[in-house]
């Protein structure tokens, strides 16, 4: 069970529902150093919201049940069911069992109607407004009433990297190619399913407004007021607090639409278009070894439209945020608010199993890829045709090439610690296990490679294509961590 504590804990920083069965010392050996003897009720419950071993083998149906309603209601979490040993082994007459009635769906709230329309009038006061959609808004399902609510009010939205898709990156209202400037210029933000942490600075200078305004829509109170203060706080499920806002908009006198022809829709549609094609000419680079933007332009365009992309790693993952169109919700996983490396493979392997008429295609970092690539084995006995892609540039955030790895070496120095071994032939992983592999130095290899694996059908795939150690994410406005000095 040690081992599972990794994902609950990065169940609950995400947010979802979790229950982790996890079997136990027998209970006639507690205290006596009894086989992998541990409290794990209580080393789960740091990370879950409901931890115990049931009391019995008949009251197992009341524990199950009360782990699914307490995942599931309020903000989604993890749950742990300790099983010990005897427990598993043991019997007990099918008659005694407490069976329990399923578990109804979670009840739905709504926003205080007075917070609703203070809500309306604020936006009504925007010169510049925003609309942030979190990935609470694709856990909730929101995507119609988060489609009315942006067309209905004309006003510019971008997700955060798991809200991709909840309405399509290429909507037209879509800002997320000029994110920086949208953020810090927006003086009213409408926050849908995104809470205010490091993902979204925080909402903090100097990557928001001082005086901007946030409408914030979130499930849980404590959430609230956490960095800075929120101007309207709408406590409720995010789609029916959707629909109350699409309802109140329409009955409101006088009728309000942000206009396209606004200068802030010029500002940011001039920005978004600049670094299209700021992004459009990196994605034709022929610079070798091939950079990130070239892998994903030859990527991108073979990419069938309800593929489920898996993303992991630094670079690999960050640069990918920006040019992998999501056009349906609940088509992105990547490390999350956790940033946790290793889930990519897991995640991969559960949503071929979730969605077997879906491509699932994984786009792994090399340093990434070194956490679990050895589920490669999980998803080829499962015949899944995943298809994995490692990009891979000798290190964390790059490392040596052949030619300075040789130096290296034969000067006796100890290979930095970012460093991995040049050219690492990855894709014999999955030879090894029986999957198809292909090894990808250049844009025709890469293009070819990737075209013959979207098109297999029957056996894992990985493509591993080299790039260069020293490929870099084109400048940035701010550092992806901003941090306030503490002297």
């Amino acid at each position: 069970m040690i081992h599972a504590l990794a994902g609950m804990a990065n169940a609950w920083s995400n947010c979802w529902p979790m229950i982790l069965l996890g079997g136990a010392c027998d209970t006639f050996y507690e205290g006596m150093g009894g086989f992998q003897e541990f409290p794990q009720v209580e080393a789960a419950r740091l990370y879950s919201k409901f931890s115990a071993r049931p009391s019995s083998i008949d009251r197992i149906p009341f524990y199950i049940e009360r782990a699914v309603r307490l995942t599931t209601y309020g903000r989604p979490g993890a749950a742990y069911i300790d099983l010990p040993g005897d427990m598993l082994t043991g019997k007990v007459p099918e008659s005694s069992v407490q069976y329990v009635p399923r578990c109804p769906p979670a009840p739905r709230s709504l926003a205080c109607p007075k917070a609703i329309a203070d809500a309306i009038q604020l936006l009504k006061s925007a010169k510049q407004p925003l609309v942030v959609i979190g990935k609470g808004a694709a856990f909730g399902r929101a995507e119609t009433n988060a489609k009315r609510f942006v067309e209905e009010t004309g006003m510019p939205f971008l997700p955060t990297p798991m809200g991709k898709g909840v309405l399509d990156d290429q909507h037209e209202q879509c800002v997320a190619a000029a994110r920086s400037k949208a953020l810090q210029s927006a003086d009213v933000i409408v926050l849908l399913g995104a809470r205010l942490n490091w993902m979204l600075h925080f909402g903090e200078e100097p990557r928001f407004r001082k005086d901007v305004k946030i409408i914030q829509v979130e499930l849980c109170p404590e959430e609230f007021h956490g960095s800075v203060p929120v101007a309207v706080a709408l406590n409720g499920h995010v789609d029916s607090v959707l629909e109350q806002l699409v309802n109140a908009l329409g009955q409101s006198k006088p009728a309000w639409k942000h206009a396209r022809t606004s200068p802030w829709w010029k500002s940011l549609s001039e920005k978004v278009e600049q670094n299209r094609i700021v992004s459009a000419e990196l994605a034709k680079s022929d610079e070798m070894p091939m950079t990130y933007y070239r892998v994903f332009g030859e990527i991108v365009p073979q990419l069938p439209p309800h593929a489920v992309i898996v993303s992991e790693g630094a670079n690999t993952m960050d640069i990918g945020r920006t040019v992998i169109p999501n056009r349906y919700p609940r088509h992105r996983l990547d490390a999350g608010t956790f940033g946790t490396m290793g889930v990519g493979l897991g995640f991969a392997i559960a949503a071929a199993l979730v969605y077997p008429d879906r491509q699932v295609v994984c786009i792994e970092g090399d340093s990434a890829f070194g956490f679990s690539g050895l589920e490669i084995e999980t998803a080829v006995r499962l015949q899944l045709p995943i298809v994995f892609v490692v990009v891979n540039n000798n290190g964390i955030y790059g490392g040596f090439d052949q030619e300075t790895w040789a130096a290296n070496q034969q000067e006796g120095s100890p290979a930095p610690g970012n460093c991995l071994l040049p050219n690492a032939r990855y894709e014999r992983v999955a030879e090894a296990f029986g999957g198809k592999g292909y090894f990808a130095t250049t844009p025709d290899e890469l293009r070819s490679a990737f075209r013959e694996a979207i098109g297999n059908k029957k056996q894992v795939s990985l493509v591993n294509v080299m790039i260069s150690p020293y490929a870099v994410r084109k400048p940035q406005e701010h550092e992806w961590l901003t941090r306030k000095s503490k002297l």
